[in-house]
């Protein structure tokens, strides 16, 4: 019977295991779409926006009835008239001993000019945390299509620098068992083992980078920086879908931009706030009604149906009126008015900034492109240069220095080549961003 628990306990805690290394497959469009879901950013702005809603009706119910209720008991340890009975009758006796009073009261705000403005602001404030939002989930899409090519480019390193290294390894052999019968020299062995020992560091490192890179998706995504990630996308498909020739005459809409737009709420906001500060000036009118019932007694008996209890109503309004505030009020408004000059300097800044900034995205990203077709272009040659130093070496035309020559601008330009595509992908996605463009 324990074989049986325990083979079971096994199979469960085996099946746990696989489920916990179940990889994730993701395209470069699932990953952006599951990030803006669930990254820690965005979590986060949903809760910001649930805050301000709630901040909004806050300030809404401060201008709605309001009912409190108190209940007060005292105990005249030392009795001030003991025994006293000034009604002659027994139904107040203000020696009693204990004494109970509640009271319930209905209170009203009939006028008050900050609270009009606060809720307007409160409204502002709504509007900037679902702004805020929408600018969180376009940083999104750029951490994610950055470290979605990340990975890509660290996958094709990492087999660029397999297949270089069978080819050294090839020649390194071949160079050994030349120099065992005297046909070649030690030099140039050396020379390859030092070429061998140099990619085996670069895989190394390439690994390691592979490993960064995957932990920085996860974390983009929300996941444990431990998640297994398999990517759908190819590193080809993602040059060809990040290459758009129609974004470097695409129009810049400052309007609508995100930014000018938190820019333009964050002036607002400054005018309600001196809005607010003015008209603490103003009057303010409260009605209130209240309903009281009174009881004393020489014992604690006020839970007894025989005990008399007194009522009371009263009805009023309030009008307060500010008069002198030592300039207080006129310092705190003279406060707010500078707060809106700089945001008012703020917004023309930021109109100025972004125009300049999706100018700069659109040049930086042409430029990306004519750079990564010259990559392309001198990766093509740098492999038949070196193709046809590897003949004339196997032949004995030529040198292992023009050879390794040859190697070390292939290696360059490989490297050239995907960092010219990081450039593409990193490029488009700020180009996005500049430009506005919307999540698909």
């Amino acid at each position: 019977m324990k074989k049986i628990i325990y083979a079971v306990c096994i199979f469960f805690f085996t099946m746990s295991i696989k489920a916990q290394e179940k990889e994730m497959s993701l395209s470069l469009k699932e990953a952006i779409h599951y990030a803006v879901k669930n990254s820690y950013n965005n979590k986060v702005a949903l809760n910001d926006i649930e805050a301000a809603k709630k901040r909004k009706w806050e300030t809404t119910a401060t201008g709605l009835p309001q009912i409190n209720g108190v209940v007060n008991y005292q105990n005249n340890l030392k009795q001030q008239f003991p025994g006293v009975d000034f009604n002659g009758d027994g139904t107040v006796d203000f020696g009693a001993k204990h004494n109970v009073t509640g009271t319930v009261t209905l209170s009203q705000l009939l006028f008050d000019g900050s609270y009009l403005v606060g809720l307007q602001a409160a409204k502002t404030y709504l509007k900037i945390s679902e702004q805020a939002k929408e600018k969180t989930e376009l940083s999104t899409r750029e951490a994610v299509i950055n470290a979605y090519g990340n990975v890509l480019v660290a996958e094709e390193r990492i087999e660029i620098l397999k297949g270089n290294k069978k080819t050294v390894d090839r020649q390194l052999k071949g160079a050994k068992e030349g120099f065992k019968e005297g046909l070649t020299e030690e030099e140039t062995v050396e020379q390859f083992e030092i070429t061998q020992g140099n990619i085996i560091s670069q895989q190394r490192n390439a690994d390691r980078n592979q490993e960064i890179a995957y932990q920085m998706l996860n974390l983009s995504l929300g996941n444990p920086i431990n998640t297994k990630l398999k990517l759908t996308d190819r590193l080809e498909d993602l040059v060809l879908n990040n290459t758009d020739l129609n974004l470097l005459s695409q129009n810049f809409d400052l309007d609508n931009h995100i930014d000018f737009r938190i820019a333009e709420n964050d002036r607002e906001s400054k005018r309600l706030l001196m809005r607010l500060e003015k008209s603490k000036a103003l009057p303010s009118v409260n009605a209130f009604i209240n309903y009281s019932r009174l009881a004393n007694a020489d014992n604690f008996n006020f839970f007894n149906s025989s005990q008399d209890w007194i009522s009371t109503s009263v009805f009023g309004v309030g009008i307060n009126i500010p008069i002198f505030s030592s300039l207080g009020r006129s310092a705190k408004t003279a406060q707010t008015r500078i707060a809106l000059e700089s945001a008012d300097i703020r917004l023309a800044e930021t109109k100025q900034r972004l125009n300049l900034q999706a100018e700069q995205a659109q040049s930086n990203y042409q430029l990306s492109i004519a750079n990564y077709e010259t990559a392309k272009r001198n990766l093509a040659l740098a492999t038949r240069i070196e193709r046809k130093q590897k003949i004339k070496f196997d032949e004995g035309v030529t040198t292992s220095i023009d050879l390794l020559s040859a190697r070390n601008q292939l290696y360059s330009q490989q490297n050239n080549y995907l960092q010219s595509i990081l450039n593409i992908i990193s490029n488009k996605a700020k180009l996005d961003n500049a430009l506005n463009t919307p999540l698909k």
